[in-house]
């Protein structure tokens, strides 16, 4: 933890350091604009080191607040620009004296704010539909023993028959104890259930391909377009990004051979494609996130399509253990909602398993670390945000144009001297 917060601090300091050479409280330009787009670089470039770790990025600390009504124009980077520049204009009122001005920031925020009151997207009540999430509370600590093989598997398969009624039924990241090809006759089984039962059932499991090369996946069995369930053919999601040394470690040639601790079980998967097929489950199209790629909104974006219905999370985060961590992931899952104007159905073992609106407000959630069922309508919408449409990309050339234009600024303002 102390590599980790001494790593993430070197983006401050370059932020402060760029700060200095720009003269970030030189003027109101400089406190407006620049200031915040050299806080955007740096985030930037933390969400992109090392495959990236944006976690808690700034705009996120805003999910509930009037500011928030950005979101679905500009994602949670235009949020992060816009309370940098609120804070950077306080900062020069007070450090100037300059009392008269304060009607800057208010003036931000009340523009900020009017944004909350539109509507991009419409719901769809039509096309709504029932789902149940099940959340297991399996210890990490024993999950993985043999002897906890099928004693888990029951567990998962009590709740869902008490379910069928429901559309979908949805079990946790790597939900399945084993490996899928060690259970094939177990998902066939849920196969033939699910389709007995007119319902669809999506679960997170380990993949394996040839002899080394392992996957954090997501499947779905049922009611699918794929038909009845075949190991060879079967569709799956396969993640993408991810997690630095709890599922890959950056650097392992250097790193592995340096100390034991780097060695963690199951810390060698390989990553999916970037771009996969949404998955489907009782006509439902979901663009899937596993656990820590619901942080990377661009990747998100770069796989929904205009079939897209819900944004789908399973996650496992009883590693955080009573910390606040699952209700940070869950900020950030809520922001996703927000930014493309669809539900999301965020489903993990032991919480914080919910159901958000498009507007990212949770409609339906669970305790944490109970073993419960959650079931939830769910309405899909009609429509795209301008963050679904353009991404982050009017954003990213508006901060080129702003570094620019302070760049030649400098080099005038020299040549002058």
């Amino acid at each position: 933890m102390a590599l980790l917060v001494g790593y993430l601090s070197i983006y401050s300091a370059l932020f402060s350091a760029l700060f200095t050479r720009f003269n970030g409280n030189k003027n109101w330009f400089n406190a407006l604009l620049v200031t915040p787009a050299l806080w955007l670089i740096c985030d930037w470039l933390r969400g992109w080191a090392l495959t990236g770790f944006p976690w808690l990025l700034l705009g996120y600390t805003q999910i509930d607040s009037p500011l928030a009504g950005l979101a679905p124009i500009g994602g949670v980077d235009l949020i992060s620009m816009w309370v940098m520049a609120i804070s950077s204009s306080l900062a020069m009122i007070v450090t100037r004296r300059t009392w008269k001005l304060v009607w800057i920031p208010i003036t931000l925020f009340a523009v900020a704010g009017l944004t909350h009151f539109i509507n991009w997207v419409t719901p769809d009540e039509s096309r709504a539909q029932t789902v149940a999430l099940i959340q297991g509370n399996v210890h990490q600590e024993t999950k993985w023993l043999p002897s906890q093989r099928w004693p888990t598997l029951l567990k998962y398969m009590d709740h869902t028959r008490q379910n069928w009624d429901a559309d979908i039924i949805i079990w946790p990241e790597a939900a399945i104890p084993a490996f899928e090809d060690e259970v094939t006759s177990f998902m066939e089984n849920l196969d033939k259930a699910a389709r007995m039962n007119n319902s669809a059932v999506i679960t997170g499991v380990l993949t394996q391909e040839g002899r080394h090369t392992y996957y954090n996946s997501v499947t779905t069995v049922g009611v699918t377009p794929s038909g009845e369930y075949n190991y060879d053919t079967q569709p799956r999601y396969h993640k993408h990004h991810l997690l630095p040394f709890g599922e890959f470690v950056p650097l392992e040639d250097f790193l592995r051979p340096l100390a034991p601790f780097f060695n963690l079980p199951m810390s060698s998967f390989q990553r999916g494609d970037y771009i996969q097929d949404n998955i489907v489950a009782k006509g439902m199209h979901m663009v899937v996130a596993l656990c820590y790629e619901i942080i990377f909104g661009q990747q998100l974006r770069d796989n929904i399509t205009d079939e897209t219905d819900y944004i789908l999370t399973l996650s496992n985060d009883a590693w955080f253990g009573d910390s606040i961590g699952p209700l940070q992931h869950m900020a950030i899952a809520r922001m996703r909602a927000l930014e493309f104007g669809m539900p999301v159905i965020r489903a993990t073992n032991n919480g914080v398993t919910a159901v958000t609106d498009y507007k990212g407000h949770i409609i339906a959630d669970l305790p944490q670390f109970e073993e419960a069922v959650l079931r939830a309508k769910v309405v899909p919408t009609n429509g795209k945000t301008p963050y679904v449409q353009f991404g982050g990309l009017p954003l990213d050339i508006f901060v080129f144009c702003i570094v620019l234009i302070s760049l030649l600024l400098s080099v005038r303002n020299r040549s002058k001297s």
